[in-house]
């Protein structure tokens, strides 16, 4: 028997993923001062920084999934595939990492940049899916009023 060969699929067009990427990071930026400040008056200025950290480390995280997907997704739809698949475990170790690392520091609190990191990801996920628009029409973010009033 023959083998079955599959045709390579390229993605064209803007990159969906990076748009939403750019949205959550606006968010964290609207939540930071709050975070920031509240867990600095628990913590005291070890939380705030503690918890600044966490928030870069969760802003990067989405920016760089962003990033792999979208270049890998102009080579194949193979390549995006892989890239999900391996670029989630690279970046859950690049996390892993930068925790590792400045674990014993004399700023970091651990309980705030734990919390900051499981609760951000989680907490501007659930907050983005309101603005993701799940039709071919608009791949990214739902248009606004303004958007679709003058697209007709």
């Amino acid at each position: 028997m023959g083998t079955m060969t599959v045709p390579e699929m390229q993605f064209e067009g803007p990159a969906p993923e990076t748009v939403i990427a750019r949205d959550i990071a606006k968010k964290a930026l609207f939540i930071a001062p709050i975070l920031i400040v509240t867990f600095g008056l628990i913590w005291g200025v070890n939380g705030a920084l503690s918890t600044a950290y966490g928030l870069a480390l969760v802003v990067v995280n989405f920016v760089l999934a962003a990033a792999m997907l979208s270049s890998a997704g102009r080579i194949s739809a193979t390549l995006m595939m892989a890239a999900a698949l391996f670029g989630y475990l690279i970046r859950l170790t690049l996390i892993f990492l930068a925790i590792f690392l400045v674990r014993k520091a004399s700023w970091v609190e651990l309980v705030p940049l734990g919390v900051t990191i499981i609760g951000a990801h989680l907490g501007l996920l659930f907050w983005e899916m309101k603005f993701i628009s799940a039709s071919l029409a608009y791949p990214a973010l739902k248009p606004t009023a303004s958007k679709e009033s003058s697209s007709k």
